[in-house]
């Protein structure tokens, strides 16, 4: 037999994201939200990152162009 118990799950809900590198805010209803890059890794043996350690980066689309906009390639949408 299998007893069970009644559990409460706590839903969580976006109310804002902070660019890690400007440090701007926007409200998770401002459309910028949607074109927000999200980095998470963990750094592999012999990383500059460290060994095993784990990296987040939340970036907003003006500071991602302002810093590898020079070295990306754009292609039109098809």
């Amino acid at each position: 037999m299998i007893k069970h118990k009644e559990v409460t799950i706590t839903e969580q809900q976006i109310v804002s994201i902070t660019c890690d590198i400007c440090g701007k805010e926007y409200e998770a209803d401002d459309l910028e939200v949607q074109e927000f890059h999200h980095i998470k890794f963990c750094g592999g043996y012999g990383s500059v990152f460290g060994d095993g350690v784990k990296v987040e980066c939340d970036i907003c689309q003006h500071c991602l162009h302002k810093f590898i906009g020079d070295f990306s390639r754009f292609k039109e949408a098809t």
